[in-house]
């Protein structure tokens, strides 16, 4: 298990209208250290996070780091030999360039408590949870609305190939002074000019359990869509940073 904050010099940012810019940039760098693209990509790739940390302006976004995770140890080995130079993208069409050559690494400590614990954590990228109804996929907008914890044990179950059970509680005051806690996240465009998107929700949550499903939560992400930009986790003392 590794996890890795990637940072560009301060007042740097890369800028980048569709998160799967930023996908295929760290696809392109896990191949570059010598992962196999069926690890990281794909329907039977293995569990990997990653969140954006930035701002959105006009039709534009700006991002200043990623953090990016993995529960698997092949994979923890090869994210140990990634370098900055490797995180690089380009896209002539919208114009986007993608470089995290100048950033600083920095490896993050596991924050799990031994034992049975409990966490208190925010969401550095949002959770997507998706509904299936009558044929057709939407996403969940209301954390007041879902089970959160049968939908993170449901994925990480699978994940694990064991039964994991999390018990796990949206911050209700937060809630109740944000009602409207969901976001549109454009992950990508389509080549009739269609944008494809996702609804992600945030808010401060609270985790308890074993150190085993709290450690696979922190590092695989909770949710949907985790390879993606989707569900990667914080912890709430330290803020998003920077």
């Amino acid at each position: 298990m590794y996890r890795l904050r990637i940072s560009l010099p301060k007042g740097q940012t890369a800028r980048y209208r569709h998160l799967d810019l930023l996908h295929d940039a760290l696809i392109n760098a896990w191949t570059t250290v010598g992962a196999p693209a069926e690890q990281v990509l794909g329907a039977s790739a293995r569990p990997w996070n990653f969140a954006a940390l930035g701002w959105h302006r006009g039709d534009w976004n700006e991002v200043h780091t990623l953090v990016v995770s993995t529960p698997d140890p092949d994979l923890a080995t090869r994210l140990h030999t990634l370098e900055p130079g490797h995180i690089r993208q380009a896209r002539a069409s919208t114009a986007e360039l993608v470089d995290f050559s100048a950033a600083r690494m920095t490896p993050e400590p596991d924050p799990i408590p031994p034992g049975e614990g409990i966490l208190s954590l925010l969401m550095l990228a949002p959770l997507a949870v998706s509904i299936r109804a009558k044929g057709e996929k939407r996403w969940h907008t209301d954390l007041t609305r879902l089970d959160l914890a049968a939908v993170i044990n449901h994925r990480l179950s699978q994940l694990a190939g064991r039964s994991v059970a999390l018990q796990a509680q949206a911050d209700t005051l937060y809630l109740r002074a944000n009602p409207v806690h969901a976001t549109r996240v454009y992950i990508k465009q389509l080549p009739d000019g269609r944008r494809v998107f996702v609804m992600g929700m945030r808010a401060p949550l609270v985790l308890a359990g074993t150190e085993d499903d709290l450690r696979l939560a922190w590092y695989a992400g909770i949710g949907e869509k985790t390879r993606n930009g989707f569900g990667c986790l914080g912890l709430l003392e330290q803020g998003v940073g920077r």
